[in-house]
């Protein structure tokens, strides 16, 4: 007979395992990501700036228009722009 014990603790460890892996990846690809950016500085590129716009790629074009609506909106109240 199975002890329902055990396949709960094999489960358990199945999961902790497949986290664990995950983390080991998306610590990988932070480190590639780092390598990059390093790159895109030794060509002169800013990388706050490219930064910015791996930010703004990601959000949709309403979001974005939004998003510039509001700043422009803080900026005037400030005189800034």
């Amino acid at each position: 007979m199975i002890n329902p014990d055990e396949i709960a603790k094999d489960q358990l460890r199945s999961i902790i395992e497949r986290i664990e892996r995950l983390e080991e990846e998306k610590k990988a690809l932070s480190e590639d990501i780092k390598e990059v950016y390093a790159e895109a500085k030794g060509n002169g590129y800013d990388t706050k700036v490219l930064r910015k716009v791996v930010s703004i790629r990601k959000q949709d074009r309403d979001e974005r228009q939004e998003q510039e609506a509001i700043l422009d909106l803080y900026l005037q109240a400030l005189g800034i722009n």
